[in-house]
């Protein structure tokens, strides 16, 4: 039975999580369908131009994304914080940037004159919509549903497009984040369609490197856990994933280059186990990646027995010593 949301995502824990939505019955979301010859490929500019602008309505911001054939992958930090933050006047512009609204609260914005159970209506409607604005299972709704109407008006069908809610992994340390967000980029490379990240398209990592400074995704560049961008540079990221995709490319998992990049020793990380999870198909059963005893602390906090996941923590995460 699968388990309701909130017993998946804990911010209290870690505000990164790895989500994963897949077409029912193995339809096509995108690309080519060798089976009835249609192309789709249009539709993955659906999926990206979608996320970038939920990204500019939510406190949710992408780490990540790789848009296949059958599915879609996004790695995301979500601010809750910053919903909390902002104005009722921001509050109620940056929801009618995805919903119509109601008639109150677009005289509300006018400034006319209302009466008091309206005023009442508004406030509490604001209130959920700040708590939206901020919520996970709001951000993937809001992707998802206007994509599947899309995609069943044209194909002229109705009933489900989507497997489903959308799946989740919460990311408990930087490691993991890293791991997972080269883990989406490479998708196009571990399925044979892509020979390097700058050709891989639909993905994070080829709008870093055409646009970068101008891809509206979560910056790099932070040492300092503070600051309000991803722990490790650019040109780490860029190096790591070059040499991932490399090693996926050649297909040859147990041998590993000895040009290690940097960032694996800064990061604790031994080079086998990260290549062997960047190499895997997909594998969506662990609900959290990252060090065991974090991994022990949110399924604690989430009232759970265990969360899947632990034996990847361990070789993916290894407890820093010292």
């Amino acid at each position: 039975m699968p388990k309701a949301r909130k017993r998946q995502i804990s911010l209290d824990d870690t505000p990164y999580y790895h989500c994963i939505a897949r077409c029912v019955r193995r339809a096509f979301l995108c690309g080519s369908d060798p089976i009835t010859g249609f192309d789709f490929e249009h539709r993955r500019q659906w999926i990206v131009d979608r996320i970038q602008h939920l990204s500019s309505v939510f406190a949710i911001h992408i780490c990540a994304y790789a848009v296949m054939s059958n599915h879609y992958h996004l790695v995301v930090k979500i601010h809750a914080s910053e919903a909390e933050s902002w104005s009722e006047r921001e509050v109620a512009r940056r929801w009618l940037m995805v919903f119509s609204g109601n008639d109150r609260i677009k005289r509300w914005l006018k400034g006319e004159s209302l009466l008091q159970v309206e005023r009442n209506r508004i406030s509490k409607d604001l209130s959920l919509w700040r708590m939206r604005l901020g919520d996970l299972s709001w951000f993937m709704r809001c992707l998802n549903e206007p994509i599947a109407r899309l995609a069943n008006h044209e194909d002229g069908c109705t009933g489900r497009f989507w497997e489903g809610r959308f799946k989740s992994q919460a990311l408990l340390d930087e490691r993991a984040v890293l791991a997972c967000m080269a883990y989406v980029d490479l998708n196009p490379i571990r399925a044979a369609i892509a020979g390097t990240p700058e050709e891989s398209d639909y993905t994070s990592i080829q709008r870093r490197i055409d646009a970068p400074g101008h891809h509206n995704l979560y910056p790099t560049g932070a040492v300092d856990q503070s600051s309000d961008t991803l722990p490790f540079s650019i040109n780490d990221y860029l190096e790591f994933v070059d040499w991932a995709g490399r090693g996926i490319q050649r297909g040859k998992l147990g041998s590993i280059d000895p040009e290690l990049p940097p960032i694996l020793e800064r990061m604790h990380m031994d080079a086998a186990p990260v290549m062997d999870y960047l190499g895997k198909k997909e594998d969506n059963a662990w609900h959290a990646i990252g060090p065991v005893s974090a991994i022990k602390a949110m399924a604690q906090s989430l009232g759970m027995k265990f969360l899947w996941g632990s034996a990847l923590g361990e070789r993916l995460c290894p407890h820093q010593k010292g």
